[in-house]
């Protein structure tokens, strides 16, 4: 199956959905959570269950900031919202004390701005140390730059637009960005490598055998061999984390969505993002040499 026919076409989707992500986060940004930013969080139960709006009225008299107020089990809420002192925090639960019989404090947590600030450099250093031994790595393993840049490109393509998709979930549906996102990006660069190695491996087998075939012809051949067992392999770890997105925690709905949403891209920018780069890349080498 001839599937680089509609590379042009495979561009155009990406294209479309970077510039979705540029514009939202250019004028959205991110949804940072405490962990980012600084703040405290608060763990509450209450006897019979508070709703969401009555604890968000009677913060809204002590804070003037909007908070994030999520379910954390049965009758219990986590709060996160600007640094509170230890009297906004008994201020609170007295106002809450009169809408409902019983309220407990759980817990009280209150991270400051420098250690944010601090996890952000090491959020960054993270993806750049990533991204720098996976293209040595390919570059090394398939002696040809070409292949790792390619990757990385492809990868990157898969990073850029699940933040974006996480800025568009953060404007509209107040969707955080918080530690646990950050290790969801760092699992669909392995996982999107991955997929790519596969295809990449098979287009080098396929040279061996049969070295008078040109890249293009090669690069169809492999995306057929491994389409089924990419296919199939992705589509198991899909329903799982599908299944946990719906059905899952709170504490952790937002990590199997950012899972869900890389996996989908991974499965997608292999065939349809990483071949095509290396094939045009080839391409206009040739066109330069002829």
């Amino acid at each position: 199956m001839n599937f680089l026919k509609y590379s042009k076409l495979y561009f155009a989707i990406s294209s479309l959905m970077i510039l979705i992500s540029v514009f939202s986060l250019w004028r959205w940004g991110l949804q940072l959570d405490i962990d980012f930013t600084g703040g405290s969080l608060l763990e509450i139960s209450s006897q019979p269950a508070l709703s969401e709006d009555q604890v968000k009225q009677a913060l809204a008299q002590i804070v003037k900031d909007d908070a994030l107020i999520q379910p954390a089990g049965e009758n219990k809420l986590l709060i996160k919202t600007r640094q509170l002192q230890q009297s906004q925090v008994d201020q609170l639960l007295e106002q809450l004390s009169g809408q409902t019989e019983q309220v407990n404090l759980l817990r009280f947590e209150t991270i400051g701005p420098t250690l944010g600030q601090e996890l952000i450099r090491k959020t960054l250093l993270a993806i750049g140390l990533s991204i720098g031994f996976i293209t040595l790595y390919l570059a090394w393993t398939f002696k040809d730059i070409r292949y790792g840049v390619s990757a990385i490109l492809a990868m990157l393509h898969d990073t850029f637009i699940l933040i974006g998709s996480f800025s568009l979930l953060g404007h509209f549906l107040h969707v955080p960005v918080d530690t646990l996102f950050v290790t969801a990006v760092l699992t669909t660069l392995s996982f999107s490598v991955h997929d790519t190695i596969v295809v990449y491996d098979r287009i080098r087998e396929s040279r061996k055998l049969l070295p008078r075939l040109d890249l293009v012809t090669l690069a169809n051949k492999a995306l057929t061999e491994t389409m089924t067992r990419s296919l199939n392999n992705s589509f198991t770890i899909i329903f799982m984390l599908a299944a946990l997105s719906l059905l899952g925690g709170d504490t952790i709905r937002y990590f199997a969505l950012a899972l869900l949403i890389g996996t989908v891209l991974g499965t997608y920018s292999s065939p349809f993002v990483a071949v095509p780069i290396l094939v045009y890349w080839q391409q206009l080498s040739q066109r330069k040499k002829s």
